[in-house]
């Protein structure tokens, strides 16, 4: 996509998932869409366009929405809940029944990150799979494990001790032939090899 003068970075249309059968049919308010979008508006500097879903945990609807939404344009779609080892957890199979590539790296730091605070954290099945020219991810189902998993962890000065999975998002996205994300520094700093790294637009 070209960028202008008034729009320096591309648009960038994101598909975040929420996966639960009691906030899907109102018994509870969902926390889950509402943090990704916070934190993904506050990591990026690109314009960005939101596909909200909230659906029960049911792996076909899963799975269809998945493909709905890397259909949709999608560059980037995260799902959240439904990752544990619970009888109606199928998120992970729901993922990975409509993946061409699997992205194991994903998971595995999600759960290093998750393991400084929890031994559970074992527990979890997150998985990262690529669609197409999307790149799908299952993160945790609590807006502080969220954040904790997409941004890393930092000491009291705000140095980082661990970096979060998105570090890597941009460059996997670049590699698919997506749009080029341009992070906030501050959140989340975006690594990619030098030959990768575009010049910053002028604004």
């Amino acid at each position: 996509m070209t960028t202008t003068a008034s729009q320096p970075f591309d648009t960038i249309k994101i598909g975040i998932v929420s996966i639960s059968d009691r906030a899907s049919t109102g018994a509870y308010v969902d926390k889950g869409l509402p943090a990704l979008q916070d934190w993904l508006t506050r990591a990026l500097q690109n314009p960005l366009q939101f596909e909200p879903r909230l659906i029960p945990d049911e792996q076909a609807t899963i799975s269809a929405t998945l493909i709905e939404l890397v259909a949709a344009g999608c560059s980037l779609v995260l799902t959240t809940g439904g990752t544990g080892p619970a009888l109606r957890d199928v998120t992970p199979e729901a993922t990975l029944a409509v993946a061409h590539k699997e992205m194991p790296g994903f998971g595995e730091q999600m759960r290093q990150i998750s393991l400084k605070f929890v031994p559970t954290a074992i527990l979890s099945r997150q998985v990262a799979v690529i669609r197409d020219q999307s790149l799908i991810i299952n993160l945790p189902g609590q807006p502080k494990s969220i954040q904790e998993t997409l941004e890393g962890l930092r000491d009291s000065n705000g140095e980082l001790l661990m970096a979060g999975i998105f570090a890597a998002v941009p460059y996997c996205v670049d590699l698919i032939g997506g749009p080029y994300l341009e992070t906030v520094v501050s959140v989340c700093k975006a690594y990619r090899p030098k030959a990768a790294i575009r010049p910053t637009p002028n604004t």
